[in-house]
Formats: structure tokens, sequence, C-alpha cells
């Protein structure tokens, strides 16, 4: 019996209005997450991953922002219609979100234990006392020691790794479904972002708690996920399950990010590097978004934008290359990494 489906974002698009124009940050996004799934949302900065988050928890900021279509069903309920007060109560409750840097979502004038307690009331019916055993509970579960004491203590006391557990216990401690991790260890040292990464999949594992994980390093990607999405200039660009996306990619763009991964098997002198930049949201107005910098783009390429093609039972890939009724730039309708 198959998993069920939770988060299914079907054809977002968002828009940032500008004094220069109309910035397509998230542009037709369509995908899916499945309960107790890790789902990996990759790609350079600028790409849409944090605004695609942003997007689901209704907090893209308005203005400039705005979802100008699409859906976002939690289950069978889409979230594009609810009021900010009924979304007030699907935030924390029902669907989660961990920032990239604790030490700005934390309030510094308040204690642990008062921001986690609110937390917990907001949304549930029980008495204070009770919100603090909960709360005291997670802290635990989340590894961090002394519980009871670091209720009393403020966020600047803490240590980025304790700050970022916190932000993991106050994020679960309502027992939401889908949990969204926003770059979870960018500001942490090596050591610290493999604890916080194994922290999340082991309660991933306990809870069933479905994860949303974005990240721009595919290290954290092999390690953690079970499907990966990959994200150019605001559009996705290849899904795969993460064994068969590091073992055969096909977009040119994946292609490149993985050669870009340092291996220290490998003799050579330079690393791989994608040519080019990424081009600002909005600039592409025809063709597709990564043709100015893919060796194998043809006419094709910079006059139509492609759409995703299947290219198996498990993985599809926005690209010319996959188009069985066209052909690429070598006469084929595929392309080997």
């Amino acid at each position: 019996m198959g998993k069920e489906t939770i988060l299914n974002v079907e054809d977002l698009q968002t828009t940032f209005f500008t004094d220069n124009g109309e910035i397509p940050a998230v542009d037709h996004v369509s995908f899916n997450v499945k309960e107790g799934e890790v789902v990996g949302i990759v790609g350079e900065s600028g790409c849409g991953k944090s605004v695609t988050s942003l997007s689901i928890m209704g907090l893209v900021p308005q203005p400039p922002g705005k979802i100008v279509g699409g859906k976002i069903n939690l289950y069978d309920k889409n979230l594009l219609n609810l009021s900010e007060r009924q979304m007030r109560k699907v935030r924390g409750k029902e669907i989660a979100m961990i920032f990239q840097e604790p030490m700005t979502s934390l309030n510094p004038l308040f204690t642990i234990g008062s921001q986690m307690t609110e937390a917990v009331l907001i949304h549930e019916k029980i008495s204070k006392k009770e919100a603090e055993k909960k709360s005291i509970e997670m802290l635990k579960l989340v590894g961090l020691p002394r519980a009871e004491e670091l209720m009393k203590e403020f966020p600047h006391q803490l240590s980025g790794g304790m700050r970022q557990r916190v932000m993991i216990a106050m994020a679960l401690v309502c027992d939401p479904q889908v949990l969204i991790a926003d770059e979870p260890t960018t500001a942490l040292d090596v050591t610290t972002q493999a604890q916080i990464l194994k922290l999340i999949k082991d309660l991933n594992t306990e809870l069933n708690t479905a994860v949303l994980l974005i990240t721009h390093d595919l290290g954290v990607v092999a390690e953690s996920c079970e499907r990966v999405i990959v994200m150019y200039a605001g559009q996705i660009i290849e899904e795969a399950p993460v064994d068969q996306l590091f073992e055969e990619p096909k977009h040119p763009y994946t292609q490149g990010l993985i050669k870009s991964v340092p291996d220290i098997r490998s003799k050579e002198e330079r690393l791989h590097s994608i040519a080019g930049n990424v081009p600002l949201p909005g600039s592409v107005e025809k063709g597709c978004r990564f043709a100015a910098r893919c060796k194998f783009a043809f006419d094709r390429c910079f006059a139509e934008d492609p759409e995703i093609y299947t290219t198996s039972d498990t993985q599809s890939a926005r690209c010319f290359l996959y188009d069985k009724e066209g052909v690429g730039a070598d006469g084929k309708t595929s392309v080997k990494s």
C-alpha cells in the first residue's frame, strides 16, 4: 500500500512586483510530499527554493511579493484559500518550519521556555504547566541536556547548535505532519551540521513527520533525502529518487552540479565548475533558462521553453534532449554525463 500524499503543490507561481517590473521568483512549480518522506529541494542561491518554502507557509512578504497562481494542498485543504487567521492555526500545528538562522528566529528578549510554551498554548487547549512539561520533553527528544534549566535561559546564552536544536524542538512540539527545513545547517560547523541532519532524520523516523529539506549542499541531499527536486531560475528542472539522481543525472545542470562536488579519489587539480551565472529572475524571456550555460544547447533551446519530460517511471527532466518527438544536438534523444 502506497504512502498517502500530505502536501501537494500544483503549478505554484509567486511573483515580486518591483519598480523594475514583475519578477517571477517561483514559476509554475509542482511537486508532492508523502507521509514520512524526506524530500530535498536543491539548487544554487537565487533559484527559488526559499521563496517556495515561504509560499507554502504563507509568509511571502506582501508587498512586494504575491502568490499569483496555483494550489498548495495540505491533504484536501488548499492553503491559498485560507484567511491569515486560519493560516495561523495551520502554521506550527499542521505544518512547521525551521529557518536558516536561529538567532534571528528566536526572540532575544524572552526565555527559551516562554517561547516554547507559547508555541504550544497557541495551538493546544492545555494548561501552562502541561505546556511546560511538553516543551521540556521535546527539548530532551532533540538531544539537549539539562532541559529544565534551558527553559530559563535566553537565546544568546546557547551555542549555535543548541539554538538550532531549540528551533527544531519548537517546530515539532505540536506534532506537525510536515516539517520544512530551510538550509537548517548553513550557519553551523561541520560536526554540528552532521548532528543536526542526523537529528532531523531520526525524528522523521521516530515521529513519521514528512520533511521538505531545502539546501544548496548535495552532500546534505545524499545523506538525508529519499527523493530530490532540482530547481533552477524559479523552475523545477529535474526530479528523481536520490540514488538515481546521483547515479544517472539527466539534466545538464544537474550533471554539472554533481561534477562540481569535490572527490578525494580524483587526481584532477582543478574542480569542475558550470560556466556563467544563474540568470536574474525574469531576465530570460524565451527559451530554456539554462541554455546560455549548456554545452548541449541547440537552436530550439533558445527559442522554446522546454516542458518536463518523463525519462523513466521515477525520473523526469526539463530538457529537449528527452523529447521523444524532437531531436537533440547530437541527433539523439538522451545524453550521458
